[in-house]
């Protein structure tokens, strides 16, 4: 059942007058706004307004963005609506984010957690899910590497020391690693506590994340 203050979301289309694929992506499109699944769609033909496309770095259509979620080519009207119903949600967030960094988007993946307010508790969200795929696990290594010592990070000292709390070996000993990366004295009781997990390698991790908040 749709939530009573559940709003469609809006999206943007970019199409192109001699692209075979646009056509069926707008009718998809069109569809799913009569349905009411969009509150407004926005459509722009590039050759007519190509400062439109070069403002946002577009070089190739069907270019769709709904809500914060950006893609690109052919899609089917179910796929379409799937991220239309997932858009603005921390499940469509998650999707999204795997999506990308399973076909090696790591640089937009990054992108998008820096620009979308809720991005990096999508990635927190990943990181307790001990089935991510070794790309994907990867990807979001990058990200949090680069966050390290940031303010969004350090606001991510509970979520983080939730999963040194995991069934996952795997996710504790990644949680142990990330808490260091925050460089916040809040992680310290976390990783203090994990000392005395019943892993070594988690242990260890925590003993080199209490360290590097000591220097």
């Amino acid at each position: 059942m749709t939530p009573a203050n559940y709003k469609s979301p809006d999206v943007l289309l970019l199409v192109g007058t001699h692209c075979p694929h646009c056509p069926v992506v707008l009718a998809a499109m069109a569809d799913l706004v009569k349905a009411g699944e969009i509150g407004q769609l926005e459509v722009v033909n590039i050759e007519q307004r190509p400062d439109r496309a070069a403002a946002l770095g577009v070089r190739s259509v069907p270019w769709i963005r709904i809500g914060g979620l950006t893609l690109t080519g052919l899609h089917s009207k179910m796929e379409l609506q799937s991220w239309v119903n997932k858009a603005g949600s921390m499940e469509g967030m998650a999707d999204y984010l795997v999506e990308m960094l399973e076909t090696g988007q790591v640089s937009e993946a990054t992108a998008f957690v820096e620009q979308e307010p809720r991005g990096l508790d999508a990635v927190i969200h990943l990181l307790g899910d001990p089935q991510q795929k070794i790309n994907v696990k990867v990807g979001l290594g990058v990200i949090m590497e680069g966050l390290a010592g940031s303010e969004r990070l350090q606001k991510q000292v509970p979520a983080l020391g939730v999963l040194t709390q995991s069934p996952s070996v795997e996710v504790r000993a990644d949680a142990c690693h990330y808490l260091g990366l925050t460089h916040s004295d809040e992680a310290k009781s976390w990783l203090e506590k994990c000392l005395d997990d019943e892993d070594q390698e988690v242990r260890e991790i925590a003993r080199e994340s209490l360290d590097m908040l000591e220097l």
